[in-house]
């Protein structure tokens, strides 16, 4: 097995505030030692209608602002204020990385050269975005796979094959729901990824809506060597994403539980291990 790399999915939980960005990367680093932090990069007007942009956001109590595009503005940063987090990260030696939902997003992420871009769910059959990121970017492409089916994860794959970039492709199983009840994780959706694409993408990756943390154990087991997972300072913050992300404490613990794990995937070397030798000589029954 290879290694678990755990990313801590910031996105928006850092309220548009800079600061509470950087205690995040900084908590992350240090008390979670997670090895990614992602953040959320959209062009609101490029990716919303006019309609959308105008409207009311669905759950007011959530929102930046009177529109869902002035609540979405309110989240965005720029792309220096990026490169900023990015700079910062590596100062803490902690990877960076961010989500791109469109063209201009990708184009903007792509200019600072991080180890890896991500593709949601949403925008995975986003093809001029893919096209430009397979021909711009030489970085890793991770792409979660939450409501798509699985003539369009063919698709998606073969895209990538057709550019030549399927080995930095990265295929995430993900149930896009937030939070996602247990019966719909389908982590054995993991096996049937790793089974058919194992060999023609880079890696298996596991991006999870739901409670807790034993369910990214399970997926870590099944194959999925990346664990992406919300995270935030306080669940109870306001905001659509908190109520469904870890807070550092169950985060820390994440980590070392699959730090754990992958320390226990291996065979016995010899039939007798040698914290087994001394129990058996003084244990084991002589006939």
């Amino acid at each position: 097995m290879n290694r678990a790399k755990v990313i801590a999915e910031i996105g928006c939980n850092h309220k548009g505030d800079m600061e509470i960005a950087k205690e995040l990367i900084k908590v992350a680093k240090i008390f979670c030692k997670a090895d990614v932090v992602k953040f959320q990069k959209r062009n609101n007007k490029e990716l919303l209608t006019e309609e959308q942009y105008n409207a009311v956001h669905p759950n007011p109590v959530n929102s930046y602002g009177e529109t869902y595009g002035a609540h979405r503005e309110f989240l965005e940063f720029s792309l220096e204020q990026n490169k900023e987090l990015k700079e910062y990260c590596e100062d803490l030696g902690i990877v960076w990385s961010t989500s791109t939902w469109d063209l201009t997003s990708a184009k903007e992420i792509a200019s600072l050269n991080p180890e890896l871009i991500k593709i949601p769910s949403a925008c995975n059959n986003n093809y001029e975005m893919l096209g430009y990121l397979c021909e711009n970017y030489g970085g890793e492409i991770h792409c979660s796979t939450g409501m798509t089916t699985k003539d369009e994860i063919e698709d998606l794959v073969s895209f990538f094959e057709s550019k030549g970039k399927n080995k930095d492709l990265v295929l995430y199983n993900c149930t896009s729901g937030y939070p996602v009840p247990f019966e719909d994780v389908c982590l054995l959706d993991i096996t049937l990824l790793k089974e058919k694409y194992g060999h023609r993408v880079k890696e298996i990756g596991f991006s999870g809506h739901h409670l807790g943390i034993a369910v990214d154990i399970a997926a870590y087991t099944l194959g999925a060597t990346w664990v992406e997972r919300h995270y935030t300072l306080d669940r109870t913050w306001k905001g659509t994403d908190h109520s469904a992300s870890l807070e550092p404490a169950g985060l820390r613990k994440l980590v070392r539980d699959l730090r754990a794990v992958e320390k226990a995937l291996t065979y016995k070397q010899t039939d007798i291990l040698a914290i087994e030798a001394v129990q058996r000589e003084k244990l084991k029954n002589r006939k």
